[in-house]
């Protein structure tokens, strides 16, 4: 097998690895997830939602982002690691195949309506070069 394909699929997934690495870090260190208003992280502290009283929204939004975090390094890792490691497996799987395109549609799907551009960017990019392994392989 060429090595073009697992390549795209392995940069595909070291972009997805890197943002998720990247809003960990954001997660739980510095600024960039704190809200601006001061007054409303005070008050996600304070108020529960209404699924249970067992939490509060602010325990809930880092919880939220940091397993947005760890859905993205997975994908990163697992992809990347069968990209080069096994590359004959994961392009003889249809399941894995459409797995990854599917997840990664629907994180630009997620992008486009929830997020912002560099995030968008990144998810568009590594979409791209996923579609394009799938292109190359079968071509």
């Amino acid at each position: 097998m060429s090595t073009i394909a697992p390549s795209l699929v392995a940069a595909s997934a070291a972009i997805i690895l890197l943002l998720g690495l990247v809003h960990l870090l954001y997660t739980f260190y510095g600024p960039k997830l704190l809200p601006r208003d001061r007054e409303l992280q005070t008050r996600m502290q304070e108020v529960s939602p209404g699924i249970t009283r067992q939490t509060t929204m602010w325990k809930a939004w880092v919880g939220f982002n940091a397993s947005h975090s760890y859905g993205l390094i997975l994908f990163g890792a697992v992809y990347g690691y069968l990209a080069l490691a096994h590359s004959d497996l994961l392009f003889q799987s249809v399941f894995l195949l459409s797995l990854g395109l599917i997840l990664l549609l629907g994180y630009v799907f997620l992008a486009r309506r929830y997020f912002f551009r560099i995030p968008l960017w990144g998810i568009l990019l590594a979409t791209f070069f996923y579609a394009l392994a799938l292109i190359v392989r079968w071509v």
